[in-house]
């Protein structure tokens, strides 16, 4: 499971700014004034090997009594205890500040890991400028600047440091699939998902209750289904951010991504009384983002008319056309209908995100495609597609290589990925093409 790496600090300190730098992302609103981040933004980060999740939070006061400063170090606080480690940042030009102080001393009262980022500090000597901030009592000060990106793979290494993690379980991902099916059943509050499993179940194991956001963690239950086991998981539902008001259900979030993260398969359960929204479409996108095998289901089938049944398909035709790889079930978990046919496919997602593809098999239909349809030329370039082989599993990756392989277009890939898919019978996973340009040993003497 990925750690949670949580960026706290007073208002204006960079935090927001490091989030986009860890993520490599533009997620997080940055500006030059204090208070900007009132929520708190999540995203993935990656160094190598390293795969973790990193939370920007709002300016931190700790003794805040009132208004949205109290409902800010709420946030703060139960980010600090979801944490594996926590950044402290601390402004490299303004000094040590009594705000500073009182962060510190209760950081230090957690006794969570903790390392102290003197962030903009480029150009400044370690040793003299950011000797006052040793008097905060937390230890080696590291210099970063978040804006220019100095400083930030030694900060990472250092924060893996702290959380111990050993080289296998950075590779658990990388292992042989194991006899248990991990199961993530997840979609926005009040979808019905404690329900459904309820109904998989034969008993009220869950709470399931009219109101949403009952599920406030992300459980896991034993179960086994025509001889194969399964591990289900059912997780708190993902709000839009602005409808998410108390601290404890907004972590709630954090936990869902890690429960999506370790599943093996996630069945993505939808409303039919509310269509396809917004949020459907952030959590759709984080799951194929992950790489995890996805199957659709639409919850509450039977309260929604002929009318209303058509719109909704033409919905999830356009806000869902990036998982047309999906399959897709109108269920009722209320009333026990189309479940049956549920599990079909979810052995199917698994089967196809951990299949086998042997490169005899897989540069034959690479050349297959090339007579077909050559790739579009560019400029005096025409891309050279030679071989391909499996660069990986869950999800399937596939690695072609050859020359000029950047001018490939996406429709192009798009097209080698439709014949992969109907050669493997790739239902329900994601497929990831990588090029690999061959290296032109002589480049360099005639450039020379």
């Amino acid at each position: 499971m990925k750690p949670v790496i949580a960026l706290v600090g007073r208002p204006n300190v960079g935090k927001s700014t490091l989030f986009n730098r860890l993520t490599k992302t533009r997620d997080a609103i940055v500006a030059d004034f204090a208070g900007l981040t009132r929520d708190r933004h999540y995203g993935n980060g990656r160094q190598g090997k390293k795969e973790y999740i990193v939370v920007d939070t709002g300016g931190f006061e700790p003794d805040a009594s009132s208004g949205i400063y109290r409902e800010m170090a709420k946030q703060t606080q139960q980010a600090v205890a979801e944490a594996d480690v926590v950044l402290f940042l601390v402004d490299a030009r303004a000094g040590v500040s009594a705000q500073d102080h009182d962060i510190a001393k209760y950081l230090r009262r957690l006794g969570k890991p903790c390392l102290l980022v003197a962030n903009k500090a480029e150009g400044m000597l370690e040793g003299l400028q950011l000797a006052e901030f040793y008097e905060l009592g937390l230890g080696q000060v590291q210099g970063v600047s978040a804006a220019h990106g100095q400083g930030i793979r030694d900060l990472i290494d250092q924060a893996f440091e702290l959380l111990n993690i050993p080289e296998a379980v950075e590779d658990e991902l990388d292992a042989t699939p194991s006899d248990v099916i991990k199961l993530a059943v997840a979609g926005r509050p009040n979808v019905g998902k404690s329900t459904l499993i309820n109904t998989w179940l034969g008993e009220e194991r869950l709470v399931a209750f009219d109101m949403p956001g009952t599920t406030r963690d992300a459980i896991s239950v034993p179960f086994e289904k025509n001889g194969q086991k399964f591990e289900l998981v059912d997780t708190a539902g993902l709000r839009r951010k602005g409808k998410v008001f108390e601290a404890i259900e907004k972590f709630s979030v954090v936990k869902t991504l890690q429960a999506i993260e370790s599943a093996n398969v996630v069945l993505l359960l939808l409303d039919a009384t509310q269509g396809v929204t917004d949020q459907d479409a952030h959590i759709a996108g984080y799951i194929l983002e992950s790489g995890r095998a996805v199957v659709l289901a639409i919850n509450k089938w039977d309260a929604v008319d002929d009318y209303e049944r058509q719109m909704l398909e033409r919905s999830i035709e356009s806000r869902l056309s990036f998982l047309k790889f999906a399959s897709l079930h109108f269920i009722s978990a209320k009333k026990r209908q189309g479940l049956g046919p549920l599990w079909t496919s979810i052995a199917q997602a698994y089967k196809a995100a951990n299949c086998k593809m042997p490169t005899p098999v897989l540069t034959r239909l690479l050349q297959e495609a090339v007579q077909f349809q050559s790739p579009q030329r560019s400029g005096m370039f025409r891309p050279k597609l030679r071989y391909a082989h499996q660069g990986g599993m869950n999800p399937p990756v596939i690695v072609i290589h050859g020359n000029s392989l950047e001018h490939v277009t996406a429709a192009y890939k798009r097209f080698l990925e439709s014949r992969f898919r109907k050669e493997f019978g790739l239902v329900g996973t994601p497929l990831r093409i990588e090029m690999k340009t061959s290296h032109n040993p002589f480049k360099d003497e005639t450039e020379g």
